[in-house]
């Protein structure tokens, strides 16, 4: 029998709250919810669901701050985000700022359960295994002192820890399976998001940008841009 996935709710909405338990009890999902921002962080310090459903425009601290805070707090849960806020702007500042999807409302019941489906098996697909390592494991991927670890969900350069969001984790490792390979940021779209963001590429842009904060901080950059067709991740000069 499949476990059950759980997932956090947080909308100061009653009537979208509700509506979003039914729907996601009845798809399979055990389901939490939150009024506001200041609750779900409450319940996020003692909890720790599979996802996270969060709305952004929300009184005292809204989404956007709620992921701040978590991604601050080292917590890399997926976030997918809901709001009223359409511009191209806000969904590429929830992005940045650490969440893994936006969704604007209105919105489709079905559609949140297909993104948050696709969410969790990107996510889990990279997750580190209970069990312990077994013959033919995969091996970590290298490029120069930056270490990539699939099976473990373990990024190190110089031997350091780097904490990543989901995405960001996704970003890097499809960047070093193809090591050396310059990759548009259609392509990027294509296979780390693995649907159509609606052709904005900015969104690779802003992920990359961080990214490239996190992995290049000092030493000899590995992340680089190539102007006019996109970006490699390469050790060589």
């Amino acid at each position: 029998m499949n476990e059950r996935r759980s997932v956090l709710i947080i909308d100061d909405d009653d009537g979208i709250r509700e509506m979003l338990q039914s729907a996601l009890s009845f798809s399979g999902f055990d389901v939490t919810n939150a009024a506001d921002g200041a609750r779900a962080l409450a319940l996020l310090a003692t909890q720790q669901p599979d996802a996270i459903v969060l709305d952004v425009m929300m009184p005292g601290v809204d989404g956007f701050e709620v992921v701040q805070l978590l991604r601050h707090r080292g917590n890399t849960v997926p976030v997918l985000f809901l709001s009223a806020r359409d511009a191209v702007q806000d969904r590429v500042e929830g992005l940045r700022l650490g969440g893994d999807d936006y969704l604007t409302k209105p919105f489709s019941i079905i559609e949140v359960v297909a993104r948050l489906e696709s969410l969790l098996r990107r996510t889990q697909a990279g997750a580190p295994s209970s069990s312990a390592p077994y013959p033919g494991e995969s091996a970590p991927m290298r490029c120069g002192d930056l270490e990539l670890d699939e099976s473990r969900h373990l990024v190190r350069r110089s031997g350091i820890a780097i904490e990543l969001s989901p995405t960001e984790f996704r970003l890097l490792s499809y960047l070093m399976r193809n090591q050396g390979r310059v990759l548009s940021k259609a392509q990027i779209l294509e296979h780390v998001w693995r649907y159509d963001f609606g052709g904005e590429v900015n969104v690779v842009e802003r992920f990359v940008s961080n990214l490239r904060r996190k992995i290049d901080p000092v030493g000899t950059p590995l992340l680089r841009t190539v102007r006019g067709f996109g970006y490699t991740i390469r050790s060589d000069g």
